[in-house]
């Protein structure tokens, strides 16, 4: 697709901001972005655009930033600025990542091959918010990105490109979240050139398989030493970086950033109990195995791997990892 093919971008965060920056690279012309409102973030609390925001400032794209785009909302100053906005930028099409906004129906109308949404996940599992965190802690061997065809159900439209990728075993949300940050990015310029061309051939989603990737709550990081090993060392990856899987310690709170599972060998210690300690891990008795504990971060501290974390922390066998 040639530079004279207009597309209005709609996201937010880093994942977003990847995609934004094929689609510039590629020659789209960008004559609007659509991004959160600024958060305040830091220790300062002070606002900090968003990734997507910083982007389009940088390479001289305007910018609109409504709090939502209903127009009978809570802010129908916003949603009305924002409609003037999208009708003025007369976009072939609109691509939307991560946005963190409803689209009402107004905006899936306008652009005359609608909006595509940039989903990372093999379509119809993991429809909603955390589908990359929700797929590692499930322990699916895949996930992968679908370019979707919006409509005005929760990540149901009709599937216009897909491709899979393997989750390895030491892939943390983090990790993920990049590679399908990239392939997102590459898929979607890819299908945006399709579809000036009349290439694309859209698919239902199938109706079985339908999973929800539910918002990760803060509430989640607390470890329930009661579970599996398996499952704690997923939540662990899963919850890494935000929100940190977290448990006490000699009444400190403590994140666990990487653990690995043993199955074998847990004996007859209550969960949460310390049943082996070496500078290689810190072995926790769970419901079922142990959890071997290989890198910590007390608060207000760095990430270390267990060596370097007991030397400034007394752990011995026998202790206890509390929720």
């Amino acid at each position: 697709m040639s530079a004279a093919h207009r597309v209005i971008f709609a996201g937010t965060p880093e994942f977003a901001r990847v995609a934004l920056q094929r689609l510039h690279a590629a020659g789209f012309d960008i004559p609007l972005v659509l991004t959160q409102p600024d958060r305040p973030a830091g220790r300062g609390m002070k606002l900090q655009p968003s990734a997507v925001k910083q982007f389009a400032l940088e390479h001289g794209i305007a910018v609109s930033q409504p709090r939502s785009l209903r127009l009978e909302g809570k802010y129908p100053e916003d949603a009305a600025a924002a409609r003037d906005a999208v009708v003025a930028a007369k976009a072939d099409a609109m691509v939307v990542a991560a946005y963190g906004l409803i689209l009402p129906q107004w905006v899936l109308d306008t652009p005359r091959l609608g909006c595509l949404n940039i989903h990372a996940s093999l379509l119809p599992r993991w429809r909603g918010a955390a589908p990359i965190h929700r797929a590692i802690e499930a322990g699916d061997d895949e996930t992968g990105v679908t370019i979707m065809q919006m409509d005005a159900g929760l990540d149901t439209g009709d599937m216009l490109l897909v491709e899979r990728e393997p989750i390895a075993a030491d892939d943390t949300t983090g990790t993920l979240h990049d590679k399908l940050a990239a392939l997102g990015g590459r898929m979607v310029v890819e299908a945006l050139e399709l579809a000036a061309c009349g290439g694309l051939r859209p698919v239902p989603q199938p109706v079985d398989g339908v999973t929800y990737a539910h918002k990760i709550e803060k509430a989640e990081a607390a470890i329930d030493w009661s579970q599996p090993a398996d499952v704690l060392a997923r939540r662990v990856r899963a919850f890494d970086p935000f929100p940190g899987a977290a448990a006490i310690l000699a009444g400190e709170t403590v994140k666990i950033w990487r653990a690995a599972a043993v199955m074998q060998g847990r004996g007859s210690a209550a969960p949460g109990t310390v049943v082996a300690l070496d500078d290689h891990g810190i072995g926790v008795a769970c419901g079922q195995g142990r959890l071997e504990i290989k890198e910590l971060q007390r608060p207000g501290g760095k990430r270390l791997p267990v060596a370097d974390f007991l030397r400034g922390f007394a752990v011995e066998p026998g202790m206890r990892f509390d929720s």
